[in-house]
């Protein structure tokens, strides 16, 4: 096992479409892949992001192509300071300020009314957008030299796992991705928080990087639950899924209990590595997926975390991921 991965590791390096996020070429690189309509894989703090400008229709419409992604899921506009914001979304509450002005840069996303500047192709012909300041400084400074938001959705194939290693972009989508940017492991390993700020009290529409109870100490009120149709990234019942099974159980021995069945019925089976560390557990989740798939196992069993912080974010991934695929 180790000499696999070693070759694949070296392999990595020798990928001409990889560059070390710490190279001093790699934001100037970047910004002209992305100037001549090609896509770029991007490091993050929650998982890695394809990009694309916003204002290059090319770059947005290979976005959709390699991922296999419906042209009505909007995407996620990141940006490198809160004062871009207003630029690209109209009525930012006074809830929106507060909550980002204490959460960005970080894994928090928001949804508000778009601005007539930010294309319908990247919210999906919807008239509300989603933002987001992502912590790690690449996508900052590659933001900054295009001096234009980046519209980043996962890098994988649409619905499948996202990837927290440039690896796993490589992995997923090899030579479709025009550069991959590595960046190392993302330090959260999950998604971010979307909220919806165009009602009051906010919407949570999904759980992440940030948990609910700290946005809602932030605001001083609670936020509603999810309700209506999906218009944020994240939303499907089906989603975050590996190709193999995920069952989820209710403790330890619940999951012993249903590995034992899984292998009494010929299924390769094993137990994903729970931590009681909620930020550990989720960073960790999404490779502990991507690993049973590349192993051949058919099941996967997982511990339900605690319903509180992290745990909200983890439970919801593995929903989905459990759920019946589409």
């Amino acid at each position: 096992m180790v000499a696999v991965i070693c070759s694949l590791a070296i392999a990595m390096l020798h990928q001409s479409n990889v560059i070390q996020a710490e190279d001093p070429n790699s934001v100037a690189r970047a910004a002209e892949v992305l100037g001549n309509g090609g896509v770029v894989a991007i490091p993050t703090e929650t998982v890695y992001g394809l990009a694309a400008a916003v204002d290059n229709p090319a770059s947005l419409n290979k976005v959709f192509s390699v991922k296999g992604r419906p042209t009505t899921h909007p995407l996620i506009s990141h940006l490198s300071s809160i004062e871009q914001l207003h630029g690209w979304a109209n009525e930012v509450s006074s809830d929106a300020e507060l909550v980002a002005g204490s959460c960005w840069p970080g894994p928090l996303s928001i949804l508000l009314n778009k601005s007539e500047r930010l294309p319908y192709l990247v919210t999906g012909n919807r008239e509300t957008a989603v933002f987001q300041i992502p912590a790690h400084q690449f996508a900052r400074h590659l933001i900054d030299a295009l001096q234009v938001p980046l519209a980043a959705p996962s890098a994988n194939r649409f619905g499948r796992v996202s990837p927290t290693t440039a690896q796993h972009v490589l992995d997923d989508l090899g030579s479709d991705v025009d550069l991959i940017i590595d960046g190392g492991s993302c330090t959260i390993g999950v998604e971010s928080t979307i909220v919806d700020f165009t009602c009051d009290p906010p919407q949570l529409l999904r759980r992440g990087g940030i948990p609910r109870e700290d946005i809602e100490l932030i605001l001083g009120k609670s936020l509603v639950g999810q309700r209506g149709e999906s218009r944020a990234s994240g939303m499907l019942q089906s989603h975050y899924s590996p190709a193999c099974q995920v069952i989820i159980a209710n403790d330890l021995a619940h999951a012993e209990k249903l590995l034992a069945q899984q292998q009494s019925m010929g299924n390769r089976a094993r137990i994903v590595q729970f931590s009681d560390d909620l930020p550990i557990y989720a960073s960790t989740l999404y490779s502990q997926m991507r690993q049973a798939d590349f192993e051949g196992f058919h099941s996967l069993v997982a511990i339900r975390p605690p319903e509180t912080g992290l745990g909200q974010a983890i439970l919801d991934r593995l929903l989905k991921a459990s759920a019946p695929r589409f």
